[in-house]
């Protein structure tokens, strides 16, 4: 039957109410079975301690299971092509770092865009530390370079890996500053860690968690960090970029879903993870593991990695790393 302009336009606002009571009824009715989240890493690693600790209190707040997968290999990229592989519907999350800034770059081909198929759900961020053995004579960022530049290639800065975070926070800052260290990768940061406090290294950029004991019991000297503000573990340690200019490099731990997931899904998990993640005994913990809540909505989310992407792709350029 063919709808005279005038029925069409009477008939038309029921409809529309009728489609916006659907989106809300499904965004209210979301999860209707258990909720899963692969993470890239093996268990006790940053990334999986994250998603456990948001695991913990998110069964309550949707009324489902969640259940965490681990899923470790190629730097993150074997669950990411898990996830990205799985319906777009809320049900399947991603758990992930600082690695998928690094990876669209450290990668030639990569069978996803990690900025184009993934939606950012919760992010906490923190520092690296510019730590030094004792037994180097500097104590602040200006004093760092100035030595480097009198004894090029002399420093040995240790890093978990090629490619990895701390390692291309080293090169960032070798690119901004002109000077010259001698890169030595480790097959982790547990070795690299037992080497620079022995000395047979004499710099790292390091993750707060294994170096805070060490920094306070003076077994190690910390420069600076390298977000661009104080953190509140360190506090009298200023940021790097202070006499950096432009410099920066965060670590980062987050939870996403594949794009195309309905737009109420994303704002519900969005909504939960941000408000557990504001919870006090979370933010204690989460400080415990040197980050602290990057608080937004998915497309500030986003935003964030996306500029993110673009100044780890300067380190990976400038150090010519390639995958391990």
């Amino acid at each position: 039957m063919k709808l005279s302009r005038r029925q069409f336009l009477h008939i038309a606002p029921g409809a529309a109410t009728m489609t916006a009571g659907s989106r809300i009824a499904r965004a209210q009715a979301y999860p209707t079975r258990p909720v899963r989240c692969i993470v890239g890493y093996a268990p006790g690693g940053g990334t999986d301690i994250f998603v456990r600790l948001v695991g913990q209190v998110l069964p309550a707040r949707l009324g489902q299971p969640f259940i965490i997968e681990n899923r470790p290999g190629a730097s993150t990229n074997i669950a990411t092509e898990t996830v990205v592989r799985a319906p777009a519907d809320g049900y399947t999350l991603l758990g992930t770092d600082a690695a998928a800034s690094i990876n669209a770059t450290l990668y030639e081909k990569l069978g996803f865009n990690f900025i184009r198929d993934f939606a950012m759900v919760g992010i906490t961020r923190g520092p690296l530390v510019v730590a030094v053995h004792p037994s180097i004579p500097v104590k602040t960022i200006p004093e760092l370079i100035a030595y480097a530049k009198a004894n090029p290639g002399k420093l040995a800065m240790a890093s978990s890996g090629s490619g990895s975070t701390n390692h291309l926070a080293g090169e960032l800052f070798k690119a901004i500053t002109k000077i010259d260290m001698t890169h030595v990768p480790y097959r982790g940061a547990g070795p690299a860690t037992t080497d620079l406090l022995g000395g047979q290294v004499q710099i790292m950029f390091i993750a707060l968690p294994p170096s805070l004991e060490h920094i306070r019991a003076g077994r190690l000297r910390a420069l600076a960090v390298t977000t661009t503000t104080r953190f509140e573990a360190l506090p009298d340690v200023p940021p790097a970029s202070d006499f950096v200019p432009g410099y920066e490099a965060s670590q980062w731990w987050g939870m996403s879903v594949r794009k195309g997931t309905p737009l109420e899904v994303v704002y519900r998990l969005n909504k939960e993870v941000n408000a557990i993640l504001a919870e006090n005994q979370i933010k204690a913990r989460l400080a415990d593991l040197g980050s602290e809540l990057l608080a937004g909505s998915s497309d500030e989310l986003g935003a964030f990695v996306t500029a993110d992407t673009e100044n780890w792709a300067k380190a990976v350029k400038f150090s010519g790393a390639k995958p391990d």
